[in-house]
């Protein structure tokens, strides 16, 4: 990818900051997610130097990652490759998973401070763009982690906070406690349930909505094929447990008439999902996690080629 991509800002909920529409996705540096079992996975640090290279110099400058993604691995390899390339990303970071196999998780207050501290110390910064709560967290009070963050936001630390994974309910409760500016949701064309209620909340209530697997764990790249192996070191192998109710003939009929009207229209599947999701202005943010530099090309295909209201509402109804 040689020219820096058409990447506009929106602002991030009630806060006076600004947040790109495209940012990094650095869950697979180290890891598969949060996944303990896993970590030691995923992107080593030279091919994770060289999708953050790619991303940057393209015009890619938010880095989305969590204290647990790769046990840590992740944070470290973004400070680390902050320091040799001299730059400094915007960056989200999360809480709420163990860092290990039987390690401690939640949101309570001491260990959101804790935590926080150690995300610092992992990426070599002295504040974050936007902290996230990465999981609802049944055992503690809202008010008490939307407390602890206020208190982040109010030493400089935090320049905005949010949640991620919340249901309706959740970020009704999170507002009535905090000032959450931003909610991070799984949302894609074959992952819609936040149309019903999440995204018509954050409208009224002016919270930005991100979103995460915006290709659905690979299945809308058209990588997987009825009747045919998942490749290999995918997530359907890696990690195939959120993804499962996806194995049927009825996702495959759909990916079908998807790689259709991509096909017409000589986009790639993977353009023409994450255009779907660009063209809805309630969205905004998505965070990309390519494997390699060239999964890249559809965030390119998708920002040059936008989509029009009634080619998403056609997709929409594949």
């Amino acid at each position: 990818m040689s020219a820096t991509l058409p990447i506009e800002r929106r602002p991030l909920g009630r806060s006076e900051q600004t947040i790109p529409r495209v940012a990094l996705g650095c869950g697979n540096f180290g890891g598969v997610g949060s996944a303990p079992e896993l970590f030691g996975h995923g992107l080593n640090e030279d091919e994770a130097f060289a999708l953050m290279d790619t991303a940057w110099e393209s015009g890619i400058d938010h880095f989305d990652t969590a204290d647990a993604y790769g046990g840590g691995r992740s944070e470290r390899m973004i400070g680390s490759w902050m320091l040799t390339r001299g730059v400094r990303p915007g960056i989200t970071t999360k809480t709420f998973n163990p860092m290990d196999a039987g390690a401690d998780h939640g949101l309570a207050r001491t260990r959101i401070l804790r935590q926080f501290e150690s995300s610092l110390d992992r990426l070599g910064v002295d504040y974050v763009d936007l902290y996230l709560a990465h999981e609802f967290d049944p055992d503690v009070p809202v008010g008490e982690t939307m407390a602890a963050f206020d208190e982040l936001v109010a030493i400089g630390r935090v320049r905005a906070y949010g949640v991620s994974n919340f249901d309706a309910p959740q970020l009704e409760a999170a507002l009535a406690a905090g000032s959450p500016q931003a909610i991070q949701n799984e949302h894609s064309l074959f992952a819609r349930g936040d149309e019903d209620a999440v995204l018509p909340l954050c409208e009224r209530e002016r919270v930005s909505y991100l979103v995460f697997s915006p290709l659905a764990g690979g299945w809308l790249t058209g990588k997987y094929r009825r009747g045919e192996p998942f490749p290999a070191g995918s997530r359907m192998t890696q990690r195939p447990e959120p993804y499962t109710a996806f194995r049927s003939d009825a996702t495959f009929d759909r990916l079908e008439r998807l790689a259709g009207i991509a096909a017409e229209d000589g986009r790639s599947m993977a353009g023409l999902a994450l255009a779907w999701l660009l063209a809805d202005d309630r969205v905004a943010q998505i965070v990309v996690g390519p494997g390699r530099p060239e999964h890249l090309e559809p965030v390119r295909e998708a920002l040059e080629r936008p989509l029009t209201g009634a080619q998403r509402e056609e997709i929409a109804r594949c």
